[in-house]
């Protein structure tokens, strides 16, 4: 049997939880957040959510005010007697840091699993972990969701007559393989090596782009150095045209302007992280529709199986 379903957001992602709450067709649930002047704040459900489904939307990009801000709504709503709590975190933040890669640093993604777990949540939903076994850091179930299933379409839609996935480096080559597979078309791979942290000291292609219509694909697009440089790199090699696809478009700094200086024709993002200011040659694709339909399927105790394939299209 279905419970009672309060559909929240935190502040950082109001923009995506109302078209969410709209598609699922209830309103919006009510709460405000009192800030004080030292910076501290505080969430506040101003109706009752005892005995119900409760699910917060809240991406954790930076700053981490809005990761704080989702565990103190979790914890709120488990002391509001809420029956269940699940958090809907389009955009996972921390997730670059899965293990550890030198010494003395920390397993990020793991202390935020902690602390979402230690703040009383019951169950997950997210979309394009960085990495897969992120999975694995939870004692609480996870359902993961691909950003294939708004991405993939809208390729096809194209009707690219020499279309070729491309992996803008060696970490992505899975994930463009899968597109590769599912759109029967080859795949290239960008090499390269970093001097350090967003900064990339060379790179170099792996496969054939001649008079290919490449799309790059990619989870995350921080400073858009990378993938910039991989479509300057495609362009180089005679690709006819290049396109990026990235599911979480953080675009710090100066990566819009990036860009629209480079030889993209076209970069698809999601809306798991808003957009600090328009670009004309972003395109967004709302995950609104994705997340409404795992939200009701979840609170319905149905199956979501069908929603971890290329095939599936909303």
């Amino acid at each position: 049997m279905a419970s009672t379903v309060h559909i929240f957001s935190g502040s950082a992602s109001r923009y995506l939880a109302q078209k969410i709450a709209d598609i699922y067709g209830q309103p919006l649930g009510n709460e405000i957040v009192e800030k004080f002047s030292d910076g501290e704040f505080q969430p506040s459900f101003e109706e009752t959510v005892r005995g119900s489904h409760v699910f917060i939307i809240q991406s954790t990009f930076a700053p981490s005010d809005n990761l704080m801000e989702l565990l103190l709504m979790i914890d709120a709503a488990k002391r509001a007697s809420a029956k269940q709590v699940v958090a809907v975190i389009p955009y996972y933040g921390f997730a670059r840091q899965d293990r550890k890669d030198k010494p003395r640093v920390p397993i990020g993604a793991k202390l935020i699993a902690n602390l979402l777990t230690a703040a009383g949540v019951n169950r997950v939903i997210t979309m394009d972990l960085h990495a897969d076994q992120i999975q694995g850091f939870f004692d609480v179930p996870v359902d993961h969701m691909y950003a294939s299933s708004i991405f993939v379409p809208y390729i096809l839609s194209l009707n690219l007559p020499n279309l070729v996935t491309a992996s803008p480096d060696t970490g992505g080559t899975r994930r463009a393989g899968a597109y590769g597979r599912f759109l029967n078309c080859e795949m290239v791979v960008c090499y390269k090596q970093r001097a350090k942290a967003n900064v990339i000291e060379r790179m170099m292609l792996i496969g054939d782009v001649t008079d290919k219509d490449v799309v790059l694909i990619d989870d995350i697009v921080d400073t858009g150095g990378t993938i910039t440089k991989a479509a300057y790199l495609m362009m180089e090699n005679g690709a006819r045209s290049v396109r990026g696809v990235c599911t979480h478009p953080i675009l710090s700094g100066n990566a819009i302007e990036k860009i629209e200086k480079s030889p993209m024709i076209e970069f698809i993002v999601s809306d798991s992280i808003p957009l600090a200011r328009q670009c004309s040659k972003i395109t967004v694709l709302s995950t609104a529709k994705l997340f409404a339909d795992v939200i009701k399927r979840v609170n319905n105790h149905q199956s979501i199986s069908s929603h971890f394939g290329f095939t599936t299209i909303l």
